[in-house]
């Protein structure tokens, strides 16, 4: 049996990166709590999927084909969403790539790539809805960093999210009194297309999109998901010289070896 939850009817919600994973399950959690959801994602085709589905569940979606990477994109996202629902009341910057490239292998017009996908359109979607949220005195900016922004794991992934981080904590001490929150869910690893090669258990996406859609309503400054990872974001602040052994036990590091590592990069848009 369903919890109950706090209603979202009447709210308008922009979820990037929509057409799978977190994005997918977070649209679909928004629109059952009676959000209007409009869903934006390079992947055409599987984003009208899932808009689909989420409309045959009886909710109220909307799919806008959209590369966050493009400033033009977002601007026209943010429009689109306004035009067809009046405003936009929630924004969930979820839209972002992961990264396992060695540095010294990075071809620096991908990391600028990364960059701008995972940090960049977090920083210039807000800006492009946040006024009218500012006029309304109303509104939820979530963003969706990772553990990775809290445990340095890897350079150019870590930088991103770290970076998020720091946007999402600091806007929301710009935004104190403004009736517009902002909230940071920081997740571990789950059970997405990225990681359908990593063994073991994870939980599924519908966790994190449950966390997201608990910070609409109950705004607070960051949500680490799921909750055993609190100890290791800990170890990480308090301890970071036995971090550093921890992780030189857990993990390949080509630097240490005199080995490269094969370039891999996946979307989550």
């Amino acid at each position: 049996m369903r919890t109950a939850v706090k209603t979202l009817s009447g709210e308008v919600a922009i979820v990037t990166g929509a057409s799978s994973g977190i994005g997918a399950a977070t649209a679909a959690e928004l629109a059952a709590r009676g959000a209007s959801v409009v869903l934006a994602a390079r992947r055409a085709d599987r984003l009208a999927a899932q808009a689909r589905a989420i409309r045959q569940a009886g909710g109220i979606a909307l799919a806008v084909t959209a590369d966050v990477a493009d400033p033009a994109d977002i601007v026209q996202l943010a429009e689109r969403a306004a035009d067809a629902f009046g405003q936009v009341d929630v924004l969930v910057n979820n839209a972002g790539s992961f990264w396992e490239t060695a540095l010294a292998k990075s071809p620096p017009a991908d990391i600028a790539a990364l960059v701008r996908v995972n940090l960049l359109s977090a920083m210039l979607a807000t800006r492009a809805v946040l006024p009218g949220m500012l006029a309304r005195r109303h509104g939820a900016i979530i963003c969706v960093g990772s553990l990775s922004g809290r445990v340095a794991m890897e350079p150019v992934y870590s930088a991103t999210k770290y970076g998020l981080r720091g946007f999402s904590l600091a806007l929301r001490r710009q935004l104190a009194g403004t009736g517009v929150s902002a909230s940071l869910v920081s997740p571990g690893r789950i059970r997405t297309e990225m990681t359908s090669d990593v063994p073991g258990p994870m939980p599924g996406p519908e966790l994190v999109a449950t966390a997201i859609a608990n910070l609409v309503t109950s705004p607070r400054r960051e949500a680490i998901v799921p909750a055993k990872h609190h100890a290791i974001a800990w170890l990480e602040q308090a301890l970071p010289n036995l971090a550093d052994l921890a992780y030189r036990q857990r993990h390949w590091s080509p630097v240490r070896e005199g080995e490269e590592k094969e370039e891999t990069v996946a979307w989550k848009s």
